[in-house]
Formats: structure tokens, sequence, C-alpha cells
């Protein structure tokens, strides 16, 4: 219930905000639980990812930080959220997300960018898929990269892919994990090129807001 109630608030707060909003493909997004990745690109494409997946509910990672506030603990909680050290991770950042996408109603939101400015992909979300044997789906974020910039009513598109099919690989070793980065780096190529073909990406090195 408060995931629904917080998902309401940011869908009015972000209509108030920017109003021009576009979700695409949304028929694609599968039946039951799944991996939805994307690149992470600015600190709101989570909120306008899970917005476009409505009424799917999600949880997700978050860095341990985030949980040392007790006003924020609380809400990361209640939104499905688990703290993952990125120092040291730990088995529990794969066993966790396992457990709730195989014994919950509840599907994953995943950047396997790791950080919002890299562009090397993560094995992570690949043994995630692998034992849990849910879909890989992926989508990517094109609008502003400024909070600024959202309020000028700039366009904001949220777009999903087809679910990427990992079953042919059978080993997850160092060539296998390479594979389906390359897969899921290959899906994120074609989604930016079906919202716009002159669309680049430019990761900076920090935040300017």
């Amino acid at each position: 219930m408060f995931f629904k109630f917080i998902r309401a608030i940011v869908r009015v707060l972000l209509a108030v905000i920017n109003g021009n909003a576009h979700y695409q493909n949304q028929e694609k997004l599968p039946e039951g639980n799944y991996i939805l990745v994307a690149p992470h690109r600015t600190w709101w494409d989570p909120f306008y990812i899970a917005l476009g997946a409505a009424p799917k509910q999600f949880s997700f990672l978050a860095k341990a930080e985030l949980f040392k506030n007790p006003i924020l603990r609380f809400i990361l909680v209640h939104l499905n959220a688990f703290p993952v050290d990125r120092d040291k991770p730990g088995p529990s950042v794969v066993k966790r997300p396992v457990k709730i996408l195989k014994e919950s109603d509840k599907s994953l939101i995943m950047f396997p960018s790791g950080t919002r400015h890299s562009s090397e992909l993560k094995g992570g979300m690949t043994l995630i898929s692998r034992l849990s044997k849910k879909p890989i789906v992926p989508s990517v974020y094109q609008g502003p990269t400024k909070f600024s910039e959202l309020f000028k009513r700039t366009p904001v598109v949220i777009r999903f892919g087809d679910p990427i099919d990992i079953s042919d690989i059978k080993k997850m070793d160092k060539d296998g994990l390479a594979e389906v980065e390359k897969r899921v780096q290959t899906a994120f190529d074609q989604l930016d090129h079906e919202i716009d073909p002159n669309y680049k990406y430019i990761a900076k090195e920090k935040d300017t807001d």
C-alpha cells in the first residue's frame, strides 16, 4: 500500500513539474515478475520507469549510506528497497532479490551500470535472472538530465523492450557474462535509436545541478 501511495504522489508531482511524459511499448512488459533494467542517466529516471510499468510493484537496491538516516530508512524499507554496500556487496545482494522475485508479487528494478555515470554493465542482473528464472526486460530513459529542464516541460520518454533471452548461455563464466552484457547494451542502444536515431547520452563526471 505504501508503495502505491508514494507512486501516486510522485505521479502527481512529476505531472505538475513536467507534464510531458510519454511511455512506449508498455505491452511488452511480461505477466508475472521480471527484472526491469535500464542505463542510469539521472536520479529521477527510476521514478519515471516505475510509473511507466504501473500497476506493477517493484523492489530495488539502494546504497547502504541512505539507510543511516532513520526517516529515509523508514521510507526506503516501505518502498521495498534494501541496502547494498557498494564496497563489499556480499551474497545478500543476489539472495535477497532472488527471494523477492520468487516468493512475492514484486518485480525488481536494476541499473546494471552500477552508478549513474558508468557504462560498464555488471553481472549481478545475470545471476539474479538465472537463479530466480525471471526474464530481463530492457528500458531506457530519454529526457532532461538537469532538474531545471524538467520545469521547462522538456519531453520525457520511457521505452520498454522485448525480454532478453539468455537461456542459450550455459555457463556464467567471464565469456557468458560478457555475452549477456552485450545483449543488454544492444537492447539499450536499439531502444534509444527507436526513440530518436540522433540521440546520444554523454555521461558527466559529476552533477552540475
